[in-house]
């Protein structure tokens, strides 16, 4: 999957001097060694892609798998058990495990189909207008849960009531 550019290589493999005339010190073969290529930082290969995502390789393929939304801890353990491999870091694996690993995560809803399958779930609870599409509607928790002094994330920031004062002990 590492793609790999060709690096430019010099137009001709004749150099001019400042005269224009063709340098006589220059052998008519040119041989050009590949060792000493010189890496850009456009072309080292930073991150893997699996399932859509881009994964750390500086982690264990276990941790690098939970960046891909609808994968947690749980599921990234089953699919190293499914395919019998060792919890590398994700830059060591090699082309043949990344493909096996991609197909592996592939069977699993994630990224895309899992918002997609949660936010039609919860449209269909708000067209219903049963309880839980009532809470959604209205930004509250929809569990249970006391609203009296918690779940600001879901209600906001406070707005204090201007002339409200506080009831006596």
């Amino acid at each position: 999957m590492a793609n790999v550019m060709a690096m430019p290589v010099v137009p001709s493999l004749t150099h001019l001097t400042r005269g224009g005339e063709i340098n006589s010190l220059m052998p008519n073969k040119c041989s050009i060694s590949t060792l000493n290529v010189p890496k850009f930082a456009g072309l080292n290969i930073r991150c893997a892609r699996v399932g859509g995502v881009e994964i750390p390789n500086n982690k264990r393929i276990e941790y690098s798998l939970q960046y891909i939304h609808g994968i947690g801890r749980t599921t990234a353990r089953q699919v190293l058990y499914d395919l019998g491999m060792e919890n590398k870091v994700t830059r060591e694996l090699n082309e043949n495990e990344l493909t096996r690993v991609r197909d592996e995560v592939s069977k699993y809803m994630i990224e895309g189909d899992l918002r997609r399958f949660n936010n039609l779930a919860i449209r269909r609870l708000i067209e219903i207008q049963c309880y839980r599409g009532r809470r959604h509607v209205a930004g509250l928790p929809c569990r249970g849960q006391r609203t009296k002094n918690n779940c600001r994330t879901l209600k906001g920031k406070r707005v204090s009531i201007p002339g409200k004062k506080k009831a006596p002990k």
